[in-house]
């Protein structure tokens, strides 16, 4: 496959070997270019012979690079082709539980390997080929981040709706042989892959140590929109604590063995269990963040750090800050040690309960424009009203509701900002001022 370019940058090793928009890239070094992790991982050579068409000629150019710098194409889209989309139906499926009448790219589901390289997305691995695990392995592209959900291959194929998504687990020990290194992930559903069968699940992935690198296990998210779909339920408390005792018991296991706990629980499963979250200790270098393992406790003490030199008194100040009903708890207590740390300031936090998307929603990234102007519209929000940065697409700029957040802000007659989940970001944003750098 080739590959047109878009730009080229001014200035650049390529602009200045005169290689112009509109050629097609075709190989680097005698390697074809198919996609973005071809180009990545043969542009690193600081010798470069490209091949390049124009119309109906080709032509060879030859240049040279720093070590580390960039050879300055541009394309129509970052992939440099189009992004994969997911082949599977599973059964818990966040995206199929998404209304009508949104905007297209919530409907979208990505299951790109190359986006879980460069960006840490999960993949489930139905997507691969064996040309494209062939070039995973001799391309050493590490780490690969699996939405395992299950090692049984029968299970897999019944959960994720796929004939091939049990034989495709067979990428993981290939991989593992191959020196790379996996992150994997378990949504678990009651009565469906926990139990025995995340027992299973467990003691199978361990087999693909020293490769593997962590496991995080995360609940089911179920919105009210499951009409026709597959019927699950949330936990109870009580199942919740039994998912977080049988990781526990594997984790504390595995750290005597290695010296890594390696498997952890999500935070939400400690907040449903009713369990306190763990210390910071705990989560070693916290390396599921983005699954919402460690992400409170790593706030709470990142603020607790930042407010040790925050100053004892501001300018008199009054804000609002709205976050989802999992993370209010934690939020309304780090603004109430604000305040007893600094005078003058006030801080309300209000929680947010998701309407849109059904209660069982708890987490601040699914909350619409129209809940938080809703359930705010009158309440004193001080002068500015802070919201965590997931609230908003990419782009920071609108809600999932597509509503912006000049729209938000007119409606509630506050300026709007949002805040980096980050304790010093947050104390800065409440502070209105920067902080010292941390010790």
């Amino acid at each position: 496959m080739s590959v047109v370019i878009a730009e080229v940058v001014p200035g650049s090793p390529a602009c200045r070997a005169n290689i112009r928009p509109g050629e097609t890239l075709l190989a680097i070094n005698g390697h074809v270019i198919h996609d973005v992790l071809d180009y990545r991982f043969y542009m690193t050579e600081r010798r470069l012979l490209l091949e390049i068409e124009s119309g109906a000629k080709r032509r060879r150019v030859r240049l040279q690079k720093e070590e580390y710098e960039e050879l300055g194409l541009e394309f129509a889209t970052y992939l440099m082709d189009k992004q994969h989309s997911c082949r599977n139906k599973c059964v818990f499926c966040f995206v199929d539980q998404t209304p009508p009448g949104m905007r297209e790219s919530l409907y979208f589901k990505d299951d790109d390997e190359r986006l879980s390289f460069l960006f840490g997305s999960y993949i489930t691995l139905t997507n691969l080929s064996e040309e494209e695990v062939g070039r995973i392995e001799r391309m050493h592209i590490s780490p690969v981040n699996v939405s395992v959900h299950t090692m049984n291959p029968v299970l897999r194929v019944e959960m994720m709706k796929n004939p091939s998504a049990g034989r495709v687990l067979s990428y993981l020990r290939r991989m593992a042989d191959a020196g790379i290194a996996i992150n994997a992930q378990l949504v678990l559903c009651p009565g469906i892959n926990d139990g025995d069968e995340l027992r299973y699940s467990l003691e199978k992935l361990w087999e693909l140590r020293p490769a593997l690198r962590s496991v995080a296990a995360v609940p089911v998210g179920l919105t009210r929109y499951r009409e026709g779909l597959y019927p699950l339920r949330s936990y109870t408390p009580e199942e919740a604590r039994e998912v977080v005792a049988c990781i526990h018991a594997y984790a504390d296991r595995w750290e005597q063995a290695c010296g890594d706990r390696i498997v952890y629980p999500s935070d939400e499963f400690f907040l449903l269990a009713g369990l306190p979250l763990p210390g910071p200790d705990y989560y070693g270098d916290y390396p599921q963040l983005e699954n919402g393992v460690g992400l409170c406790t790593l706030l709470e003490d990142e603020f607790t750090r930042a407010r040790a030199g925050a100053p004892v008194s501001v300018t008199p100040r009054s804000l609002s800050m709205a976050t989802g009903a999992a993370a209010w708890p934690l939020i309304r207590r780090l603004a109430q040690r604000a305040m007893e740390r600094v005078k003058g300031l006030s801080v309300q936090v209000y929680r947010i309960e998701n309407d849109f998307f059904g209660h069982s929603v708890t987490v601040a990234g699914l909350i619409t424009g129209r809940d938080l102007v809703g359930q705010l519209l009158g309440k004193p929000l001080g002068g500015e009203l802070l919201i965590p940065q997931c609230m908003l697409r990419h782009e920071r700029d609108r809600f999932l509701d597509d509503m912006t957040l000049e729209q938000a802000g007119e409606a509630l007659g506050v300026p709007i900002r949002t805040t980096e989940n980050d304790g010093y970001a947050l104390l800065e944003s409440m502070l209105g001022e920067e902080l010292p750098p941390p010790l």
